[in-house]
């Protein structure tokens, strides 16, 4: 099994699929875009970490079983990840 994680502009998604590639399930939270000047756009990226740990917790749900099979996770292109080594994130 692995874990697969998605932030798009409008929502986070997490997929779980089997060593064949074949999705098992997914679960997806919703994101908000804040725009506080006209041309800005900007997430806060503690809502990408909510975001993450819902859409896993409600995979547990289903899947508990599969979840303890997980043999690796494709993390995001993001900074959010920066946030494991320590780094600060904020807003821009």
């Amino acid at each position: 099994m692995y874990l697969g994680v998605d932030i798009g502009t409008s929502a986070l998604k997490v997929v779980l699929v089997d060593e064949n590639g074949k999705t098992v399930r997914s679960c997806s939270n919703d994101l908000s875009v804040q725009r506080p000047r006209p041309g800005w756009s900007e997430q806060d990226p503690h809502s990408w970490w909510q975001a993450a740990d819902h859409a896993v917790k409600a995979l547990h749900l289903t899947c508990a079983k599969q979840l303890q099979h997980v043999r690796g996770i494709g993390p995001p292109g993001h900074d959010c990840w920066r946030c494991i080594r320590g780094f600060s994130m904020q807003k821009a």
